[in-house]
């Protein structure tokens, strides 16, 4: 888990957005996205210098002030200010109670979308081809990792220097999404851009102020809020995804890594059914279900099912 006190805050509720996070996690609560949304939500205040009471419509505008955010994510921010309010209203009885109905959340999950190997190549060459050294190849090498390793990008985020071991290509997630870690080895190609960002990383910031593996411009640990948001105005640069609305996320990185994964063992001739276990292992998941919900019926899938189809009707008329 994050730990406060490497955030900081600078709004008018700054003290209080401090304590509350603390008293959160001290009381033994998963209070693990909250405080990126707090952290969002501080910068937010800042940005419209706001010096009143927190109000429903301070809490609505923040929550939608993103055009980017799917409505689930609104919902997200929209009911962590809803308990900081709460929170809030013991020292300022002034303070508005939130609606907790003001936005309610889309049941069901997102559209799964899986990128061809030429978008993704396309959307590392634009990470390339960003002016500021630094910053070109920590998102280059982030969407690297992530596509080659199916990492969510909590896990990416929340990596410490000492989880990487540069040496053996192995990489250690701690208290993943189901509080378990596990070892995610990581490809030859893929070790050699983690060194080569390393190298980068420590001449930039000889003295890190971080124990992130991966840090943004001023040396920090990335927000996962803010690494989606430079993976979508990336996507948007090269094509990938248009200028405006949904589309291609950060995640799909995830989805697609499983499925390529499915595909190379059909193609090998492996026993699929059986490999599943290991895919599960690897992607961090409890059960097979959380696996399945990434295995999206692609066209060169349904293509591969039609042809074991057709050996299958071939061997049966043989009979």
């Amino acid at each position: 888990m994050k730990k406060t006190k490497e955030m900081k805050f600078s709004s008018i509720f700054a003290d209080h957005i401090a304590n509350f996070i603390v008293l959160k996690q001290n009381l033994g609560y998963r209070f693990e996205k909250q405080p990126e949304i707090l952290k969002l939500f501080d910068n937010y205040l800042c940005e419209i210098n706001y010096q009143g009471f927190l109000t429903q419509d301070l809490a609505l505008a923040f929550a939608t002030s993103n055009p980017d955010s799917a409505r689930n994510e609104c919902v997200k921010k929209y009911q962590t200010i809803r308990l900081f309010s709460d929170y809030l209203s013991v020292y300022f009885p002034e303070t508005e109670h939130l609606n907790p109905d003001a936005i309610r959340k889309i049941k069901g999950r997102a559209t799964a979308y899986i990128f061809q190997d030429e978008e993704i190549t396309l959307i590392m060459k634009g990470a390339r081809n960003i002016k500021n050294p630094l910053r070109s190849i920590t998102l280059y090498t982030i969407i690297g990792l992530a596509a080659s390793t199916g990492m969510r990008i909590s896990e990416i985020v929340n990596l410490n220097r000492r989880d990487v071991n540069l040496e053996a290509g192995v990489i250690l997630i701690r208290c993943t999404k189901f509080q378990k870690d596990r070892l995610v080895a990581v490809h030859p190609t893929t070790l050699e851009v983690l060194r080569d960002y390393i190298t980068m990383r420590d001449i930039r910031f000889p003295s890190p102020i971080s124990r992130a593996f991966f840090v943004h411009m001023f040396g920090k640990r990335f927000q996962s809020q803010t690494l989606s948001g430079e993976f979508t105005k990336l996507a948007r640069s090269v094509g990938v995804r248009q200028g405006v609305g949904f589309g291609p996320r950060f995640h799909d990185l995830r989805h697609t890594f499983a499925v390529k994964r499915l595909v190379s063992w059909y193609r090998d001739g492996k026993e699929v059914q059986a490999m599943l276990p290991l895919l599960a292992t690897f992607m961090g998941h409890v059960n097979y279900s959380n696996t399945a919900y990434y295995l999206t019926a692609t066209a060169e899938l349904l293509g591969i099912a039609a042809e074991k189809y057709d050996e299958f009707l071939k061997k049966e008329g043989q009979r």
